[in-house]
């Protein structure tokens, strides 16, 4: 009896390694990622300096700031992409964008939204095809991504804010609204009735737990706002983005593993990143890293701006106000 229950045993383990094992693989190879760093070579804004571990013996604890880009996108094609309200693979757009600055201990985070409608001047960028393309004054900033994909888009921040850009992550539609429903849905609070039939999104004044979908209307939402405002659809892109913290920070995940699977899932299946994080063991690291960060410590601005002098319905950089933003984050 004993030796059958050794067998038993011997085998529940080696089936739980094989699944530990394939469930590894199978999260990694989800990511997509893009070479940011060999597009753009050393034409980048440098580095901070970081101070080194104080022994070599010891697993050194997070040093120096970290910058990542963030985009939402519905630059992946497919048929969930489509009924979400995505775009196809021809037409690629960044509908959200967010510069999130890690302090140097992981203790506090500042995360500065970019509206989609202001004025830049967009760099010239390599293309995944090859060639370059032209530089170009009073171009849109989102233009950055529908031309030239993550590269350009990161090489039109990084010209913006003098900022370098240490990692690249991108969420499509249907990623974003299966993190969510695997979260088990998100609590949020609205202080106007949202009537958005583009964005699929009719809601009351008020708190609502939303699902999946209903949480991708209220991050596109914009013209059940007034005015259509982008800068309106930013103010409830950073409470989500609060309200998805906490509901991560509730969540329990380290002790549901089926639940942390799902998560891990519906975030790495949605995911394209730099080749720094393209792997489960370098995302994790950086999840490690920010674990005991709260909600309250993650500070949500947009950047400072004002209408654009010969069009209304664009905005451009309000200066010095973010240049001294941008600065801060250096």
């Amino acid at each position: 009896m004993l030796r059958t229950a050794g067998l038993a045993l011997a085998g529940a383990l080696l089936l739980g390694i094989a699944a530990a094992g394939w469930a590894y693989w199978h999260l990694s190879g989800n990511i997509r990622s893009v070479d940011i760093d060999g597009a753009l070579g050393d034409d980048r804004p440098a580095r901070p300096l970081t101070a080194p571990s104080a022994s070599a013996s010891e697993a050194p604890p997070p040093t120096g700031a970290l910058n990542l880009l963030v985009l939402g996108s519905d630059s992946r094609g497919g048929e969930e992409n489509q009924e979400l309200g995505g775009g196809d693979s021809e037409g690629a757009r960044s509908d959200t964008a967010m510069v999130v600055h890690l302090d140097a201990g992981r203790t506090s985070a500042t995360v500065v939204s970019i509206p989609r409608d202001t004025l830049v001047t967009r760099p010239s960028c390599p293309l995944p095809s090859g060639g370059t393309t032209r530089e170009a004054d009073g171009a849109m900033f989102n233009t950055a991504y529908a031309l030239g994909g993550p590269v350009c888009a990161v090489k039109t921040v990084e010209s913006l804010t003098g900022v370098r850009m240490d990692h690249y992550i991108e969420i499509d539609f249907s990623g974003f609204a299966e993190l969510v429903d695997a979260l088990g849905g998100v609590t949020v609070t609205t202080d106007v009735d949202i009537d958005d039939d583009k964005s699929h999104l009719h809601l009351d004044a008020g708190t609502h737990h939303l699902d999946g979908t209903q949480a991708l209307g209220l991050a596109r939402t914009r013209y059940g706002l007034a005015g259509g405002s982008d800068l309106a659809r930013i103010e409830l892109q950073q409470k989500l983005v609060k309200a998805l913290l906490e509901q991560i920070s509730d969540a329990g995940l380290l002790t549901d593993p089926a639940r942390l699977y799902r998560v891990a899932d519906a975030v790495t299946a949605g995911l394209t990143t730099d080749t720094g994080l393209d792997s489960l063991g370098e995302l994790t690291n950086l999840g490690r890293s920010i674990g005991g960060l709260s909600a309250d410590a993650v500070r949500t601005v947009t950047m400072p701006v004002v209408p654009a002098p010969w069009d209304i319905n664009r905005v451009v950089a309000r200066e010095p106000d973010a240049r001294k933003l941008w600065e801060s984050l250096r």
